[in-house]
């Protein structure tokens, strides 16, 4: 099939699973924006064999129209559905499949539609219903991403009313060190997190929990931000900590 056979035939295939109707844009832009809506609103039920193929080939097509990033960089300025990386990490909810808001332009619904369906499903198959506590975190293949591992973890529920508390702290730090554990297991030299404790943490202070709790990781850590004040806070910790490992 061509591309377009392909993405047309995703399309029809989750309109039915979704039981829902829309029109299919003539563009690929506005097909692929479809297809990540109905991706995203997607139950994890079985998958049809012929489905997976014209998703996967569409999903690496959409790779390679991005381009794949590999790098060590301690802090990174991008999109992380494209680094080749041993084990990348993004905040997840609960039940461990993300974002069902087709507006939701969060890094776990990137994530999850970049990689395909079978994430949602595997992580669905992992917790069988069960929840995953804060600071928390479960482990699938990498599916269509570049990468081997997503490490999905859960960051503790903020109050809007509220400041973080040090039981906040602490349960964000453990997303952090769950998922270096879970990478280890796994035989991960190096590991990627997205920023986790964004929703209710002042910034300042959740990249210092990041990086601290990421010290004694014994592999490469890339800190992957989408704005330059992030790569500018991430660096200056980044840079204060290697000088305070300096032997005077």
């Amino acid at each position: 099939m061509t591309r377009d056979d392909n993405i047309e035939y995703c399309l029809r295939y989750l309109l039915e699973q979704n039981h829902a109707q829309a029109p299919i844009p003539s563009a690929l832009a506005g097909r692929q924006q479809l297809l990540r809506t109905l991706m995203t609103i997607w139950e994890p039920q079985p998958i049809d064999i012929e489905y997976l193929r014209a998703q996967d080939a569409e999903l690496q097509a959409q790779l390679a129209d991005r381009g794949v990033v590999c790098t060590h960089a301690f802090v990174w300025k991008g999109d992380i559905t494209r680094l080749k990386a041993d084990a990348i990490v993004c905040p997840t909810t609960p039940n461990g499949l993300g974002s069902r808001n087709p507006m939701s332009h969060t890094a776990a619904t990137a994530v999850h539609t970049a990689a395909g369906l079978q994430l949602r499903q595997e992580c669905s198959q992992i917790l069988q219903g069960e929840a995953i506590a804060p600071g928390g975190a479960i482990a699938t293949p990498a599916y269509n991403l570049p990468a081997k591992w997503v490490i999905h973890t859960v960051p503790p529920q903020i109050s809007d009313s509220q400041p973080p508390t040090a039981g906040d702290d602490e349960a964000l730090a453990a997303c952090y060190r769950t998922a270096i554990c879970l990478a280890r297991e796994r035989d991960c030299c190096n590991i990627a997190f997205c920023s986790i404790g964004t929703a209710g943490f002042p910034q300042q202070r959740a990249a210092e929990i990041a990086v601290e709790a990421c010290r004694d990781a014994r592999m490469y850590v890339t800190f992957v931000v989408h704005n330059s004040n992030d790569f500018e806070t991430y660096t200056r910790l980044l840079t204060s900590r290697r000088r305070e490992r300096r032997p005077k």
